[in-house]
């Protein structure tokens, strides 16, 4: 019998050896923790904050309200889809497990895809049981390009006469579920919740560089070396003008919720805004509504108060939501899921996964306060320490933004992740014990963490499980 296990590691109190996967210090196997899939029960998600005064109130509904509204080409109070998108609504890809959530079990582009007529044709990695994805080319003739090329056209749409522009080709193709394979330049991202979004926000600049220099010894030993996406005095891997921290999407690209919202606008719905005024495809026979398609609305800032809502435009509007959007509230504590909390813990995970941080206080303006006592001082259970890492070759994209590279990506913060269906950048995987070993690989920050991670008992494996199924 082959005896494993020559280096001998200690972590948290525990003597463990290095063994391959579900496999024994005696060569044998032994049985795999199971992800027992989505959380029920309610959603626990989807809801403001709590203490928001009523003109908070009245703003967040109507966020919400344009959150979920179907953009069409021409027609109605529609800002004008196209010419090339993703979807038609934010609500369609930020649905699971409620408004605000991620990707849902049931893919709405199919049907998107073909509405008031359209000819689009369904990309490969685009299925009825899979997540909702959006293409990026890693080059375009040659050199790099990293940008998102939309799924589908106007083109044959009734509320479109006239257009006739091309999809983009994304053959050949691969695994539809997991899309894996298929056309070596093209790569993935799924939607990222944005539960609890504006406590995210709030936290200052100061607090995430802080943690980032809490407990330097064992994130050294364990091979942790994260950093901010954002261009700080003095030093590399940062962004930008302004010197502070980008923190919003996979590889903490966005600085705000307000840059987040119109980015989106623009890039998944093709809508032009104040933030991004241009056109992503002006074909002439194609464009129906004035540049920028949103915009802030005039005629009602000149005939009602300023505290209206409809004064906003919808790029303001769903910022507004998402700032004011409550955390995921977690399942109740059973004794598994508490053990699980103490293990993830002990072998390394909070290194990156940090549990909490605290958001920045209101300051006093005269007779107002800024921001709103809802966001100041709150504790934000998130579960991420904003930082990119580097992820290794196995989850790599190719993809550089800002100072994340090509295999760096945001630690993703986990509340809320016991209700997701799909996981990591590219969705490739609903079960959260592939989503845990696929950190594993060559160059990975995460690689003795995951270590760990396997030398855990089937049932302390199990509990990690049940504690992240309780977020």
């Amino acid at each position: 019998m082959k005896l494993w296990g020559i280096a001998r590691k200690t972590f948290g109190g525990i003597v463990a050896v290095a063994l391959t996967p579900g496999v024994c210090a005696f060569g044998q196997s032994k049985p795999a923790p199971v992800d027992p899939g989505v959380r029920g029960g309610p959603a626990g998600a989807g809801t403001s904050l709590k203490g928001l005064t009523a003109d908070e109130t009245a703003f967040f509904q109507d966020g919400q309200g344009r959150f979920a509204e179907i953009e069409v080409v021409q027609g109605g109070s529609n800002n004008g889809l196209g010419p090339r998108f993703n979807s038609n609504q934010c609500f369609s890809c930020h649905s699971q497990p409620a408004m605000g959530g991620t990707s849902p079990a049931q893919n709405p582009l199919p049907d998107v895809a073909h509405l008031n007529e359209a000819t689009n044709t369904i990309p490969w990695f685009i299925t009825a049981n899979g997540p909702i994805r959006e293409a990026r080319f890693k080059k375009s003739n040659g050199v790099p390009d990293g940008n998102v090329h939309a799924l589908f056209v106007i083109t044959g749409r009734n509320d479109a006469p006239g257009c006739n522009i091309a999809q983009f080709d994304f053959l050949p193709a691969g695994n539809p579920l997991t899309g894996q394979g298929g056309n070596p330049n093209i790569i993935f991202r799924i939607p990222t919740p944005v539960f609890g979004a504006g406590l995210i926000e709030a936290i200052p600049d100061s607090v995430i560089l802080a943690n980032m220099q809490a407990n330097a010894p064992q994130k050294s030993a364990l091979g942790i070396s994260g950093h901010p996406n954002s261009h700080l005095s003095g030093n590399v891997n940062r962004s930008a003008n302004d010197g502070t921290i980008t923190r919003f999407g996979w590889k903490a690209q966005n600085k705000s919720l307000l840059m987040f919202a119109a980015e989106a606008y623009n890039v998944e719905m093709g809508i032009s805004n104040q933030l991004f005024p241009q056109e992503r495809d002006e074909t002439p026979a194609c464009l129906f509504t004035a540049t920028p398609n949103d915009a802030l609305n005039f005629t009602t800032l000149a005939t009602t108060a300023t505290s209206n809502p409809a004064v906003i435009s919808d790029i303001e509007a769903f910022a507004n939501f998402m700032r004011m959007l409550a955390p995921p509230t977690p399942a109740p504590a059973t004794p598994s899921s508490e053990n699980g909390g103490a293990t993830f813990a002990k072998i390394g995970c909070v290194h990156c996964h940090t549990p909490a941080f605290t958001t920045g206080a209101k300051i006093a303006n005269g007779s107002s306060t800024s921001p709103s006592a809802a966001l100041s001082n709150q504790r934000a259970n998130l579960y991420s320490d904003l930082l990119v890492h580097h992820m290794g070759e196995g989850l790599a994209d190719g993809i550089t933004q800002g100072g994340a590279g090509p295999d760096e990506f945001r630690t993703a913060p986990l509340w809320g992740v016991g209700q997701r269906v799909f996981f990591l950048h590219d969705g490739r995987t609903t079960n959260l014990v592939e989503a845990i070993r696929d950190h594993r690989g060559r160059g990975s920050e995460a690689n003795r963490v995951i270590e760990h991670f396997n030398m855990l008992t089937t049932q302390d494996q199990q509990e990690v499980i049940d504690f992240l199924r309780s977020l």
